[in-house]
């Protein structure tokens, strides 16, 4: 009965067409497409395009992540921007709310208000 089963391992194995393995073969199926078909790539196929989703995924998280970048680099020179701007305002403010530019604009407009001589007092 052993010898029954060998036999007829030898039997389906010389049946079976022996496969050639060559270079120019293995070129032109890999260029015409036959290797997806072929059995390795048919049974892995989830995994490849699982593989290549993920891949995708990582290219577009990347991207994302570059754009966020450089949003917040021109946020943050918009900030200084007006950081300094809102400074030279509130400098300019200052400087235009002082007594003796104040004193000046009244007597170069030539208004009926006059600086005080006596000094305020509080009322209790």
């Amino acid at each position: 009965m052993a010898f029954r089963k060998k036999d007829e391992k030898q039997k389906k194995a010389a049946a079976s067409p022996k496969k050639t393995t060559r270079k120019g073969s293995k070129l032109s199926e890999i260029l015409g497409g036959d290797i997806l078909i072929a059995g390795f790539f048919s049974h892995h196929l989830k995994l490849f395009a699982l593989i290549m989703l993920l891949i995708i995924i990582y290219i577009q998280n990347r991207y994302a992540y570059q754009q966020q970048i450089i949003e917040l680099d021109r946020l943050k020179k918009e900030l200084t921007d007006i950081k300094y701007d809102a400074l030279t305002r509130s400098s300019q403010l200052m400087e235009r709310s002082r007594q003796s530019k104040i004193e000046e604009y009244i007597q170069r407009e030539h208004s009926e208000l006059e600086i005080a001589t006596t000094p305020p007092y509080l009322i209790k």
